[in-house]
């Protein structure tokens, strides 16, 4: 039969001309659309033999074969699928009717990916990445073999196949390949893209593998035994006999041959396919392996399907340990793979899972997503919002889960407690549900964490308030002066030393309808009785000399000096603003290398310098005031207090020189030492040293 030609669709002509002249880096997403196309064309017969059998009888085995010919360049894609007819090589891959091209054509113009081309039904044209011809030689069960034909001009070619084997049934691509795209004729770059792309294929792909195999060849070479006789002695001639009954040895020659051999690469099978129930934990653990590339089993797994309106299956695994990079802010996110009908589309969707869940690794296999959507698309996909917030919500399950069991939850909260925090801070949807997941020490369990709903059962029922204080450290905290009279009450307060708490609970306003309180900042109400009240108001009235005296000593370093009623043996403290930073948020921001210092000016809070009515010392200094209100003497031990106070609240000195010297100088007083009295001279003391040395020296010559 002679070959027909036809000319192609304008605008198939169009995106031809654009696929070959322009320059696009992943060219290897090719593979990815053959091997698709392949696999749909495999599901249609098998769908075909569903309602009649007798479609398989052309060839029962479905697979698609990959083989490379390195001398030809040329790269074969086969598979056993539906096939094409003649009219449908034309319909299909010359003149389709609805072509998705324009569509397509716009999109690029528009700055879209290449690798969204599947999407609009025309992947087949991204094999002219790489091969300057392409020739289709298919057989449909209705019709002959034709071969289609085109290097990608105006025009292919049909042609009634006469010259190929015949294929039983299926599509035989042959690519060939560029001068310069030889390098995916290699086995390595096959298995690779094949490897992150198209792993999941139901169908299984093999590789036509050259491999050298060692055969035996068929020369054979007898040594006869009998000439070793002449050597042996007499007395062994029996046994020699005996030698001479035995087969004669064969000696054999090994020869290197070459031999094809179809390799699958796609053994991994996609498990979330399945029902969980018939998945072992070695599978669940072997699968995870084999995703995440770790040597530890995870620490656990959810696997789930959503059903509805949208249709996806996942699985999400929870590591053991963190990535020593887990908060990298240029690190590639490729935590949680998308899947499309088992096909790979990408590795760094931001959108699919928020950044503080970055530590959850896994996978999602959407029927209902578009194949093969660029990145433009996918950011406002509805659909990914709906996988989005099911993700989460299997991520909150996941954990209540682990918070059964408090040793895995202990190892979980060491790893990620830091992405829970972030959570809070991040995400106000999920706020409460993580919140209960947190856990801090307090001052009743200084020795293992305790959760907010711990917390609770513990208060007494005057309490209103959870308290908390933040700090450097646990030992910087659990003996603070803020914490004097809670303690006395009975009150426990969470110590917060992690960084990131003090952003957590900023957010965190209140937990079960129980307002989160800071002991270090103003405005600290404590329940109280009436009495109590009524003392402590007289308190403060007797001390308001002394306030208005040390406010004017101290000047604009606070903003006022009051009566405190959180302390009961500490002379003093200093608190912070409401709704500025604590002393603990204070030292963070001062140790960011790229903080914005201009911020610390309005952010930095008014300090209030509060007093203990009933400490000896702050009483003394009443009385000192009380006498004259110029001595000298106030105003240094109203500094010394102030500084110690800026310590034990948790800041640093701004002057820690002189701090030092009014030290030096209690020092003094303490051991009676006038500080006036002039140093001797160092020389004097040396000659003295050195005199005395020669004296004893003398002696001892005598």
């Amino acid at each position: 039969m002679a070959t027909e030609s036809f000319g192609f669709q304008a605008e198939i002509s169009q995106l031809l001309d654009l696929i070959i002249n322009t320059f696009y880096s992943n060219k290897e997403i090719f593979l990815r659309e053959l091997i698709s196309n392949g696999s749909d064309a495999l599901d249609k017969i098998r769908y075909a033999s569903l309602t009649d059998p007798s479609v398989l009888d052309s060839g029962k085995d479905l697979y698609i074969r990959i083989t490379p010919d390195k001398e030809n360049k040329v790269l074969s894609i086969r598979d056993t699928g539906v096939g094409m007819t003649k009219a449908d090589l034309v319909n299909n891959l010359g003149t389709i009717a609805k072509s998705g091209t324009k569509g397509f054509m716009e999109a690029l113009s528009s700055g879209a990916d290449i690798s969204m081309i599947g999407q609009f039904g025309v992947g087949f044209y991204s094999a002219y990445l790489v091969a300057e011809r392409v020739q289709v030689i298919s057989k449909h069960n209705d019709d002959e073999q034709y071969i289609w034909e085109s290097a990608a001009g105006g025009t292919f070619t049909i042609t009634h196949d006469t010259v190929n084997p015949p294929l039983g049934r299926g599509t035989e691509l042959r690519l060939f390949m560029k001068e310069d795209q030889t390098e995916y004729l290699d086995e390595k770059k096959i298995k690779e893209i094949v490897k992150k792309h198209s792993e999941f294929i139901s169908y299984p792909i093999q590789l036509a593998v050259t491999k050298e195999v060692e055969k035996v060849s068929g020369v054979d070479v007898f040594i006869s035994s009998n000439s070793f006789k002449e050597e042996k002695e007499e007395s062994k001639i029996e046994e020699v006999d005996d030698e001479d009954d035995k087969p004669k040895d064969k000696k054999t020659k090994k020869i290197k041959e070459k031999e094809i051999v179809n390799e699958e690469l796609n053994k991994t099978k996609p498990i979330w396919t399945r029902n969980p129930q018939d998945i072992t934990a070695e599978e669940y653990g072997a699968f995870y392996k084999s995703l995440t590339n770790d040597w530890e089993d995870h620490l656990a797994v959810k696997h789930f399907s959503v059903e509805g309106q949208l249709e996806f299956k996942a699985i999400l695994f929870l590591p053991k340990r963190a990535p020593f990079d887990l908060f990298e802010s240029k690190k590639k996110r490729n935590n949680i793979k998308l899947y499309v009908r088992r096909v790979f589309i990408m590795d760094d969707c931001e959108d699919l899972i928020p950044e503080y869940l970055n530590f959850i690794k896994g996978i999602v296999d959407s029927e209902d997503l578009p194949l093969n959507i660029s990145r433009e698309t996918l950011q406002q996909n509805k659909i990914l919002k709906v996988i989005r917030k099911n993700i989460v919500k299997k991520c909150m399950d996941l954990f209540s889960e682990i918070a059964e069991d408090k040793d895995n939850f202990s190892k979980f909260y060491e790893a990620f407690g830091k992405n829970l925090k972030l959570g809070i801070h991040e995400d106000a949807q999920n706020r409460s549900k993580l919140a209960e997941f947190l856990r801090f020490y307090s001052t009743k369990s200084l020795e293992e964490q305790t959760s907010l709903k711990d917390y609770i059962t513990r208060m007494p029922e005057i309490q209103k308030s959870i308290y908390y204080l933040t700090g450097e450290s646990l030992a910087a905290v659990k003996d603070s002066p803020f914490l004097e009279v809670l303690k006395k009450k009975g009150f426990e307060v969470l110590l917060l030393v992690d960084p990131i708490d003090e952003y957590a609970v900023t957010q965190l306003k209140e937990f079960e309808g129980k307002k989160l309180v800071c002991v270090s900042k103003e405005g600290l109400e404590l329940e109280e009785t009436e009495e109590e009240k009524k003392v402590r108001e007289a308190e403060a009235a007797q001390f308001n000399d002394l306030c208005s005296t040390i406010k004017e000593a101290l000047g604009d370093k606070v903003e006022k000096v009051v009566v405190s009623n959180r302390i009961t043996d500490s002379p003093c403290v200093l608190v912070t603003g409401q709704f500025g930073w604590s002393s603990n948020m204070e030292r963070i921001m001062k140790a960011q290398a790229l903080r914005d210092s201009s911020m610390s000016s309005y952010m930095a809070s008014k300090k209030t310098l509060e007093l203990n009515p009933r400490n000896p010392i702050v009483k003394e200094l009443k009385r000192k005031v009380a006498e004259d209100k110029a001595d000298k003497s106030v105003r240094d031990l109203t500094y010394l207090l102030f500084e110690t106070a800026l310590l034990t609240s948790g800041f640093s000195l701004d002057d820690p020189t002189s701090f030092a010297k009014r030290i030096h100088r209690m020092i003094s007083l303490g051991l009676d030492v006038d500080e006036d009295e002039p140093m001797a001279e160092a020389t004097e003391e040396v000659a003295e040293a050195a005199e005395a040395a020669s004296t004893s020296a003398m002696e001892e010559i005598d």
